[in-house]
């Protein structure tokens, strides 16, 4: 699915945690290279999600967060009017677990490989 959407213009690879920690993990993944841009805040909530849209010029109408954990991945980038696309995962760490933001900008899918039926 990341080859299929390859060609899709300002794709971010967004993740929390200790930068170099994190650089470090995204790297051994394979994943840089699929991503336009990797940015790894101490913290992904709507204080950081605002920024990100500004500093890198997206339209928050066709920018979509993609993740798993509704503290973080879904509800403050729908709070700050992106689209959220949740994919559930057994193993989401407890305190990442909230109610989500119900409304037409969040989508829910059940494996990240359904993204191109999306996108």
């Amino acid at each position: 699915w990341l080859r299929a959407l390859e060609e899709r213009p300002g794709r971010t690879l967004f993740s929390e945690g200790e930068h170099d920690e994190q650089r470090l993990k995204v790297e051994r993944a394979g994943l840089p290279g699929y991503f336009d841009r990797v940015v790894v805040p101490p913290e992904k909530d709507l204080g950081q999600y605002r920024p990100l849209v500004e500093e890198h010029g997206f339209d928050p109408a066709a920018t979509w967060m993609v993740g798993n954990s509704p503290r973080s991945d879904i509800n403050p980038p729908l709070a700050a009017g992106l689209g959220a696309v949740f994919i559930p995962h057994a193993r989401t760490w407890s305190l990442e677990v909230v109610d989500l933001i119900e409304g037409e900008r969040l989508l829910v899918l059940q494996r990240f490989a359904q993204l191109v039926d999306h996108f």
